[in-house]
């Protein structure tokens, strides 16, 4: 009988101490990864018009507008501007991947191809709204992105923001590749 309430008071103990399964909430950098996400989805109308006019894909003059622009709130938020530079330099390779990836869908499969070409100054307006959005999430991570814990945090987001959106192995890629720089 002794033997019989032992286990049992140490089975009770074991279970009092083992730690409790816990619901694991959404990452804190998943409001900055769906930010990326819906920058990177922009690729779609912009790949559209140019498509539809015969625009080149990459804008240099236009990517170093969106640079200045991020580092400049950068500072006014007093984050490290060349830290933002580079999330945002990606973020545009990301773009400029998925805008190529586009061109060569519709090159090979005509059919797919868009039939008219999307307005680029709304495509603009909206890309300049994300990038306010990403640079104020930046700012308010900023300890999370520099802290050990955001390799866990960014892929947790990265598999949330994925599976919310549907993103296709595209897109996928494209935003792993727009956040690989975002821990340090």
């Amino acid at each position: 009988m002794f033997r019989i309430a032992s286990v049992g008071a140490l089975a009770l103990a074991a279970l009092a101490l083992a730690p409790i399964a816990r619901a694991e909430g959404p990452s804190p950098l998943q409001p900055l990864v769906d930010a990326a996400a819906q920058r990177l989805q922009t690729a779609d109308p912009v790949a559209a018009n140019k498509f539809r006019t015969g625009g080149a894909i990459a804008d240099p003059p236009r990517e170093q507008q969106v640079i200045d622009a991020t580092t400049a709130e950068a500072g006014k938020r007093h984050i490290d501007p060349a830290y933002v530079r580079d999330v945002f330099r990606d973020q545009i390779d990301a773009t400029v991947a998925v805008e190529y990836g586009l061109f060569s869908q519709w090159k090979l499969d005509p059919a797919t191809a868009p039939v008219s070409a999307p307005d680029l100054a709304a495509s603009r307006t909206t890309i300049d709204g994300l990038n306010d959005t990403m640079v104020n999430e930046i700012a308010d991570q900023w300890q999370t992105l520099h802290s050990p814990s955001c390799p866990a945090d960014l892929a947790s987001a990265i598999d949330g923001v994925v599976a919310a959106r549907d993103l296709d192995p595209l897109y996928r890629r494209a935003l792993e590749h727009a956040t690989h720089s975002y821990c340090r």
